[in-house]
């Protein structure tokens, strides 16, 4: 069943909740779902985890004017994803070719961890979005949480398809799911994710479809 994405979603109360105090808080924020953002026919589809506080749930727009959003619109700039190499509001005139990126929940949640029952209550949205891709897509999760979403949202069971950097599998829609570890500011610091790491998986990306 095909879910239409839905600004006004309210269906986690929890998020709801924290969305509703943001607005108070910072009442110039867009603070509501964010929608996914690029081609709607791409080539390569992008997941995230969720908006950042100051980034994508204040912006609008995923991964945009916040430290996560750095190092993806770079490399997708390298790659020829993306007309510019910093994404800073959703008016800077950016534009993504043969890519788009979305988030498996798509509103704020408190500390940037959303719940098990709320990753669940949002996939409807992102099946939606795997459905409507055709087989040979290819699919980037950014982190294990966004990976789980990806093969909960493709019916798959994920003792089968463990979480790693670099790995790959194949979905049952005849997309292909790479990993990546998330490009946080954490793990770009600590360096669990170098900057040629994550190129590494576009370099992987692009010679897995000539």
């Amino acid at each position: 069943m095909s879910a239409v994405f839905d600004e006004n979603c309210t269906a986690c109360p929890r998020l709801a909740g924290f969305l509703a105090q943001v607005r108070t808080d910072f009442p110039t924020y867009y603070a509501r779902p964010v929608p996914a953002f690029g081609d709607l026919a791409p080539r390569l589809l992008i997941v995230g985890l969720a908006p950042g506080l100051h980034g994508a749930n204040r912006s609008g727009r995923p991964f945009t004017g916040d430290y996560a959003g750095i190092l993806l619109y770079q490399t997708l700039h390298q790659f020829g994803y993306a007309s510019a190499a910093t994404s800073v509001s959703v008016d800077d005139g950016l534009v993504l070719h043969g890519c788009r990126i979305t988030n498996a929940v798509k509103c704020l949640p408190p500390a940037n961890k959303p719940e098990p029952a709320e990753i669940r209550q949002c996939n409807h949205y992102l099946r939606s979005e795997l459905q409507a891709l055709p087989a040979g897509t290819s699919v980037l999760a950014l982190g294990a949480v966004a990976h789980a979403a990806v093969l909960m949202a493709s019916g798959l069971p994920a003792k089968a398809h463990k979480f790693g950097h670099g790995a790959v599998h194949d979905l049952a829609g005849g997309q292909r799911l790479y990993d990546s570890y998330h490009c946080s500011r954490y793990n770009t610091n600590t360096r669990r994710l170098t900057t040629e790491m994550f190129q590494a998986v576009f370099e992987k990306i692009k010679a897995d479809n000539g």
